[in-house]
C-alpha cells in the first residue's frame, strides 16, 4: 500500500507570513534563484526521483455552457454535459497513453459540438516545455514558465507564502506570480505554487495573453493543475480544470459559449509493469471499442453527479489568479486591431411588429477603434407609422470591465419593467391577434451611462438622460381583433438620474438567489403647469431550490413611485399578461404601486424522444410546471380599468423538447378569464 498526500484536501490552511518576508519587486535575487531551482529540477526530476512508470484512474466532466444577452448578466446555462472515465499509463522518460473506457452525455439543448481530443484527457507532467491546447487550434507554441526559455520570456515575483497542513506533515508553499515581459507576445500569465522545501511544482493556475489565443473570438483560456505527493516522493497530477470562453462570431451578437473541464485523478500504482495496451502506437488519448464503453458501469444520473464547482472555480486563490490573468488578456483584447462589423443586440433589432410601428426593419454597424473604444449606430424604419428611429453611441470599455457610454437617440421606449413575452412571440401575437404587450412612447434625447462589473459579477449602473417625450398613436392593424390604446404620455421634457444594481447569483448547496434594484429620480417639464418631480423604485428577486426530483422557483418584484398626485404616464407601473398577471388582459393594470409573487414547482414527466440528426435527439422527458401567482395593485391610473387590491391567478405549464418552448394554461381568479400562451424559454428572451 502506498500513502497519498493530497495538496488540495487540507485539514488546515494558514498564511505563513511570519515565516517569510515576501518581496514586492519582480525578478529579485531570491525569486530568480527559486525559479531557476524549480526549472532545473523539472528538467531532470524524472531521472533523479526513480519514477519509472505508473498507472492511475481519472474521472472527468466536460460541460458546454452558453450565455446570452448584452453584458451576459445571467449565469451560464449547461447545454451539454459529458462524463468520462480514463485509464492513465505513463512510462519514463515521457511516454503517455490514456484510454477512455467510459463515456456518457446528457443533451439539454440541441448542439453538434465536438471537443478537441486533448480536452478528453488530462495534462501529464505539467505540460511540456511548449504549451499547446485544443490540438494547437486554441493555444500554440507558448513557452512554459518553468522551462529553459522561460527566464527570457517571463517576469517572476513571490507574492505570498502559504502553509497547508496535510495528513502527517505541514507543507510550506510559495505563490510565484508569472507575467510576460512583453504582454503582446504569446505567453502564459498567472501563478505557479512551489514547495519551499525542494521547489517542486505543487500547483499551476494561469491564463494566456491575447497573442497566444489563435482564434480571434476566444475571450480567454484558463488552466488549473493541482498535483499530489505519491509515495511521499513523486508529485503527480491530482486535480485539473480548464475553461475556454468564446464569444459569438456573427454581427457582434451577445452570445458566449463556454467549455469547462474538471478532472480528478486517483488510485496510482507506481513503478509497476504496464499492460500491453499502454504501448499501442497512435495518439496519446484513445477511445475503447463501443461495446466496452457501453459496458462501463456508471453510478446515478449524470446531472445529479455534476460537482458544484463544474460551473466555476471555487478555490479562492484560483479565482483571484484567473481574475488577474483575465484582466491582462482583456486589456489585450480591447487593444486589438480596428474592425468594422454589422451589429444587432437582439433579433428584434432587425425585425419586429408592434401596434405603434407595424412592421419595422433595421440593423446596425459598429466600428472598433482599439483600446476599448467603439462607435455604433442602430436604426430601423416602421412601415405603419412611416417614422425612422435610430440610436448612435460611443462606448469606452476599460480593462476591468467598467464601461462608459454616450448616446443620442430617437426611439420608441417601453414603459414596462417586466417583459410579458419574447419579442418574437409578441410580434406574432400583435400581427395575428392584436395583442401587443409593450407600452411604447416617443423619446428624443441623449444619455450618459457608466456601468461596473461584467458577466455574473455584481453590476452597478448609473445613468443620466434628457429627452423630449410624447405619446405615439396606434398605426398598425392586426389580422384579427383590435389593438388597445397606447399610454397617454404628455409632450414634455424629462430629465432622469438612475441607479441600478444587479447582484451576482448566490448559491448555497441546492439553492440559488439573485436580484436587482432600480432607483430613478425624474423631473418632467410640461408645456403648462409646474414641473413634476418623481422618485421611482423597483426591485426584483428570484430564488430556486433543487429538490430530489423537482425544482421550486419563487419570483417576487414590485415598485412604488412617489411625487405629485398626477404621475406622468411614463413613470407608472404596468401589468397584465402571462408574466405579471396570468389570465388578465395586457392593458388591465397601470398604477403607482404594484407588487407580484409567483411560485412554481417544476418536475419531469415522460415524453417521446425525437431524433434531430447531427444535433442529437430530444430527451425522453418534459417538464410540468403548476404555478400560483398573486398581483397587488394600489393607486391605479385613470386611463386604465380601475384596479385596487389583490388579483390572484393559477395555472399549469409544460416545457417540452429541451425546455425550449413553454405552453401555459392560466386562469385569473377575480375576472374568471382563461388564457393560453406559447413562447420560447425565458433564457432566450434577451436575444430575441
Amino acid at each position: 500500500m502506498y500513502r497519498l498526500l493530497v495538496f488540495g484536501v487540507v485539514v488546515l490552511a494558514t498564511r505563513a507570513s511570519a515565516q517569510a518576508t515576501v518581496p514586492e519587486t519582480w525578478n529579485d535575487e531570491r525569486t530568480t534563484a527559486l525559479v531557476r531551482r524549480a526549472t532545473e529540477l523539472r528538467q531532470k526530476q524524472l531521472a533523479d526521483t526513480g519514477l519509472a512508470s505508473y498507472t492511475a484512474s481519472a474521472r472527468g466532466y466536460l460541460t458546454f455552457l452558453a450565455q446570452v444577452g448584452e453584458g451576459f448578466p445571467d449565469a451560464p446555462k449547461i447545454v451539454k454535459a459529458d462524463e468520462l472515465a480514463l485509464e492513465v499509463y505513463w512510462r519514463a522518460p515521457n511516454y503517455s497513453k490514456q484510454w477512455i473506457v467510459g463515456r456518457r452525455d446528457t443533451l439539454l439543448l440541441p448542439t453538434d459540438i465536438n471537443y478537441h481530443r486533448d480536452h478528453l484527457g488530462i495534462v501529464q507532467n505539467n505540460f511540456s516545455d511548449i504549451i499547446r491546447l485544443g490540438d494547437g487550434d486554441e493555444v500554440r507554441d507558448v513557452p512554459h514558465p518553468m522551462s529553459a526559455v522561460g527566464a527570457a520570456v517571463y517576469d517572476y515575483r513571490i507574492a505570498d507564502s502559504l502553509r497547508f497542513q496535510l495528513p502527517g506533515r505541514a507543507l510550506d508553499v510559495y505563490e510565484v506570480k508569472v507575467r510576460p515581459k512583453d504582454d503582446r507576445s504569446a505567453a502564459a500569465v498567472g501563478a505557479v505554487y512551489l514547495s519551499r522545501e525542494d521547489a517542486q511544482i505543487v500547483r499551476m493556475a494561469f491564463s494566456f495573453t491575447r497573442a497566444a489565443l489563435l482564434d480571434k473570438y476566444l475571450e480567454d483560456v484558463s488552466i488549473v493543475l493541482d498535483n499530489a505527493l505519491q509515495e511521499a516522493r513523486f508529485w503527480l497530477p491530482r486535480r485539473q480544470e480548464i475553461e475556454i470562453r468564446r464569444t459569438g462570431t456573427w454581427m457582434d451578437f451577445p452570445a458566449r459559449g463556454i467549455i469547462r473541464g474538471r478532472w480528478e485523478i486517483c488510485c496510482y500504482q507506481v513503478n509497476v509493469r504496464l499492460p500491453n495496451e499502454a504501448y499501442l502506437p497512435g495518439p496519446e488519448i484513445v477511445t475503447a471499442p463501443p461495446e466496452s464503453l457501453r459496458a462501463f458501469a456508471w453510478k446515478g444520473n449524470l446531472l445529479d453527479s455534476l460537482p458544484p464547482d463544474v460551473r466555476e472555480a471555487t478555490d479562492e486563490d484560483v479565482v483571484r489568479i484567473q481574475a488577474e490573468a483575465r484582466a491582462m488578456v482583456r486589456a489585450g483584447a480591447l487593444a486589438r486591431a480596428q474592425t468594422t462589423s454589422l451589429t444587432a443586440h437582439r433579433v428584434s433589432d432587425m425585425a419586429r411588429i408592434s401596434r405603434a410601428e407595424g412592421l419595422a426593419l433595421g440593423g446596425g454597424i459598429r466600428h472598433r477603434f482599439g483600446h476599448g473604444l467603439a462607435a455604433d449606430v442602430l436604426a430601423r424604419y416602421g412601415f405603419a407609422d412611416h417614422e425612422p428611429k435610430a440610436t448612435a453611441g460611443l462606448t469606452w470599455e476599460r480593462r476591468g470591465g467598467t464601461t462608459f457610454r454616450l448616446a443620442g437617440f430617437r426611439d420608441y421606449l417601453d414603459a414596462r419593467d417586466v417583459p410579458e413575452a419574447s419579442a418574437l412571440v409578441n410580434s406574432i401575437a400583435a400581427q395575428e391577434f392584436g395583442t401587443d404587450y409593450t407600452e411604447p412612447y416617443d423619446a428624443r434625447g441623449g444619455s450618459f451611462t457608466a456601468s461596473v462589473g461584467t458577466g455574473s459579477a455584481a453590476r452597478w449602473r448609473v445613468s443620466l438622460e434628457i429627452a423630449d417625450v410624447d405619446s405615439v398613436p396606434v398605426s398598425a392593424r392586426p389580422v384579427r381583433g383590435t389593438f388597445w390604446p397606447t399610454i397617454p404620455v404628455l409632450p414634455s421634457r424629462v430629465g432622469r438620474v438612475a441607479l441600478g444594481f444587479r447582484s451576482p447569483r448566490l448559491e448555497w448547496k441546492r439553492t440559488s438567489l439573485s436580484g436587482s434594484t432600480d432607483l430613478r429620480l425624474a423631473r418632467t417639464d410640461r408645456d403648462s403647469g409646474p414641473p413634476l418631480t418623481t422618485l421611482r423604485a423597483w426591485a426584483s428577486i428570484e430564488a430556486h431550490r433543487e429538490l430530489r426530483s423537482a425544482r421550486l422557483s419563487l419570483r417576487a418584484n414590485g415598485g412604488t413611485v412617489a411625487g405629485a398626485s398626477n404621475i406622468p404616464a411614463q413613470e407608472l407601473f404596468y401589468a397584465g399578461g402571462p408574466v405579471s398577471a396570468p389570465g388578465y388582459r395586457g392593458d388591465r393594470f397601470a398604477a403607482r404601486q404594484l407588487a407580484s409573487l409567483r411560485g412554481e414547482l417544476g418536475f419531469p414527466v415522460r415524453a417521446p424522444s425525437l431524433s434531430l440528426g447531427r444535433w442529437g435527439k430530444t430527451p425522453g422527458r418534459a417538464t410540468l410546471v403548476p404555478f400560483l401567482h398573486l398581483l397587488m395593485v394600489d393607486g391605479s391610473a385613470g386611463f386604465r380599468i380601475p384596479a385596487q387590491g389583490l388579483y390572484p391567478s393559477a395555472g399549469i405549464g409544460i416545457l417540452p423538447a429541451f425546455d425550449l418552448l413553454r405552453l401555459d394554461l392560466s386562469r385569473s381568479i377575480r375576472d374568471g378569464r382563461w388564457a393560453v400562451t406559447v413562447d420560447l424559454g425565458r433564457d432566450f428572451w434577451r436575444i430575441l
